[in-house]
C-alpha cells in the first residue's frame, strides 16, 4: 500500500494520535514512543507553541497513522513516534523534521534541531552520528518506572496535614500558588484571571480525573505540595507530571506523600506501574528504575 505524508491538523488529528500512541504502547514502554498523557498534557500546557503545530508530520497507510514528528514546546525540537512495523521510515522522518520543525538559534540566526532518540534504539541513533548530529547530554529526557505493588501500603504523611484531590477541593489559586512556588518563581504570585484559566486548562484536560489530582493541605488550609497524576486504562499504568512543593514545606515529606497517594488511587483503578519523566534522587527513592534515556542529538543545519 502506498505511505502518505502530511501535516498535523490540530482538530481532527489530536485524538488520531492520541490513540496511536495507546494502540502501539507495550508494557514497559518497551515501543519506545511516548505514552500518551504525555499527549495530552503537552497540549494543554501554557509553554506550547501552538502557532506551528501544523508543522508536525503524520504518515499514513491506507488511512491509518503509522508514524509521527513534532515537537514538545516549539520549533527546534522533534519526538519520532513508530508503528512497529514502520521504523525503517527514520531517514525520511529526520528529512522532514530538518526542513519542518527546525529552529532558528538566537544567538547566530541559524537554523538548527534537536533530535531526540532512544538510548535502546542503535539504529536511530546511528543515523543521527552518520548526519553529524552531537549528543546533548545536558537535555537527556530520562523514563522511569515503579512497578505498583498490591497491595499498596499507605502512604506516610507529616502530622498536621491532610491529602485532598481536586474531586474534594478545587481551588485554582491554591493549586496556582503551590506550582508557582513550588517551581521556584518567586513569593509574588500573580492571581489574575488568566493565570487561573491557564492552571485549569492544564489540568482539565479531556481524560483528566480530579480524582487523580493530589494536594497535601497544610495547617492553614494551603496547598502546600502537588502532584498530577494521569491513569491510562488501556496500557493500565500511571503517569506522574507534574510534581512541585512549597519551598516553605521542603524536606518533610510532603511530596513523597502526593506522589504515593496518586499511585495508590491508580493501583486502585487497575495501574502496575507508574512512569515519571525524571531521574531526580527523589523519584529513585521512592523505588523508581530505569526504562530508557531519550538522547538529545543537535545540528546546526547552516
Amino acid at each position: 500500500m502506498t505511505l502518505q505524508c502530511r501535516h498535523y491538523q490540530h482538530a481532527s488529528d489530536y485524538a488520531l494520535v492520541s490513540n496511536f500512541l495507546i494502540a502501539h504502547y507495550q508494557p514497559g514502554n518497551r515501543d519506545g514512543n511516548w505514552i500518551e498523557p504525555a499527549w495530552e498534557y503537552m497540549h494543554f500546557h501554557p509553554a506550547l507553541d501552538v502557532a506551528n503545530m501544523d508543522r508536525f508530520g503524520i504518515w499514513e497507510e491506507a488511512g491509518a497513522i503509522v508514524a509521527v514528528v513534532h515537537y514538545e514546546w516549539h520549533l527546534g525540537e522533534a519526538f519520532f513516534q513508530f508503528h512497529p512495523a514502520f521504523r525503517h521510515l527514520r531517514v525520511e522522518m529526520l528529512d522532514y523534521a530538518e526542513v519542518n520543525l527546525h529552529g532558528i538559534s538566537r544567538r547566530d540566526g541559524r537554523p538548527y534541531l534537536c533530535a531526540y532518540a532512544n538510548d535502546n534504539d542503535p539504529e536511530f541513533l546511528a543515523l543521527l552520528q552518520s548526519r553529524g548530529y552531537t549528543r546533548e547530554p545536558e537535555e537527556t529526557r530520562p523514563m522511569y518506572g515503579f512497578d505498583i505493588p498490591d497491595p499498596f501500603p499507605p502512604a506516610p504523611l507529616a502530622a498536621g496535614f491532610r491529602l485532598t484531590s481536586l474531586a474534594e477541593e478545587c481551588d485554582w489559586a491554591k493549586v496556582h500558588r503551590v506550582l508557582w512556588r513550588g517551581f521556584d518563581h518567586g513569593d509574588d504570585v500573580p492571581m489574575t484571571d488568566e493565570e487561573l484559566e491557564s492552571r485549569r486548562r492544564m489540568f482539565d484536560t479531556p481524560k483528566a480525573r480530579r480524582d487523580l489530582k493530589i494536594a497535601v493541605v497544610a495547617p492553614d488550609g494551603n496547598f502546600v505540595a502537588f502532584c498530577g497524576m494521569f491513569y491510562e486504562p488501556n496500557g493500565k499504568f500511571a503517569y506522574v507530571e507534574p510534581v512541585a512543593t512549597d519551598p516553605a514545606y521542603r524536606r518533610l515529606g510532603l511530596g513523597k506523600s502526593a506522589v504515593l497517594e496518586g499511585i495508590r488511587r491508580c493501583g486502585a483503578l487497575g495501574a502496575t506501574v507508574a512512569y515519571v519523566g525524571s531521574d531526580q534522587p527523589f523519584y529513585q527513592a521512592i523505588g523508581f528504575c530505569k526504562v530508557h534515556n531519550t538522547e538529545c542529538w543537535v545540528k546546526y543545519l547552516a
